[in-house]
């Protein structure tokens, strides 16, 4: 197949996800002379309709991992993206813990939608709940990783790689539930509805918090709310530049004190081809 465009979509809250599929796409594109487009679905008014992939492309989509699997509230965006005569490289960041089985299911959900996956990546980044789990992942290690991984794909397309089932990747099929926190005692610590809080006397009211929210729901006229669901990605928290965002929840910081404790280890970034 003659490769006509590359495109790059990604949802990437803190930039670690985007920064790994924009380094896959790049080596993709240069090697393939073929044009690059980024799509950046980190955002409510981006993913209000299934962006157009046009045919004869190779598709670069990155998302990260949230608790072993994609987020469950993109899952049916993810499932509306379709493609003809496109091919496909799934890729998902991790905290440091696993990526269970979130780059099964993005390849699944790829698949399903048309897309003929030729390879995939599970890449290790900082932590969304913490500062120090993974702390400068993906570094510049995980990056030469994601450029080879780029310069592989585009070697198999151009030496007449033809699709003959789903790129083999780590993980079970079906998939299993979502990792389920829980103390040292066995007990399940429950932090979906955590939000975050606002340290009045910090806080500037520069709206940042409300603009780069990926799920659109902190009040921007009040930043002190929350109405809508929060999903944990952290942006509101690593971004403000008074530290006036954060979690006091103590269930999640106590999960969050023990992923840094009990996942300190090096966890490597693996790539499937």
């Amino acid at each position: 197949m003659k490769v006509e465009h590359v495109v790059a979509a990604y949802f990437s809250a803190t930039g670690n996800t985007e920064k790994v599929t924009m380094t896959v796409a790049k080596r993709v594109a240069v090697e393939l002379a073929a044009p690059l487009r980024r799509v950046n679905l980190t955002f409510p008014s981006v993913r209000k309709a299934p962006f157009d992939i046009p045919e004869n492309s190779v598709l670069v989509m990155g998302f990260p991992v949230y608790a072993g699997r994609l987020p469950n509230l993109l899952l049916e965006y993810v499932s509306n993206i379709k493609g003809s005569n496109v091919i496909g490289v799934p890729i998902v960041t991790y905290g440091n813990r696993s990526f269970d089985d979130g780059l099964i299911e993005l390849r699944n959900l790829m698949e399903n939608g048309g897309i003929k996956t030729i390879s995939a990546g599970a890449f290790v980044g900082e932590h969304a709940f913490s500062q120090i789990l993974a702390k400068g992942r993906p570094d510049v290690d995980d990056l030469r990783l994601a450029d080879e991984l780029g310069h592989k794909t585009a070697s198999l397309i151009k030496s007449g790689w033809e699709h003959k089932g789903p790129v083999k990747v780590e993980g079970q099929d079906p998939v299993r539930p979502y990792y389920q926190p829980r103390d040292r005692h066995g007990a399940p610590i429950d932090i979906r509805k955590v939000k975050p809080v606002t340290t009045a006397g910090a806080c500037v009211d520069c709206k940042l918090c409300a603009i780069i929210c990926p799920m659109g729901s902190i009040n921007h006229e009040n930043v002190f709310e929350t109405p809508g669901i929060c999903i944990k990605c952290c942006a509101c928290e690593k971004n403000c530049p008074t530290g006036a965002k954060h979690f006091d929840d103590a269930g999640y910081l106590y999960h969050m004190r023990e992923l840094e404790d009990v996942f300190s280890r090096w966890a490597e970034s693996v790539v499937f081809v």
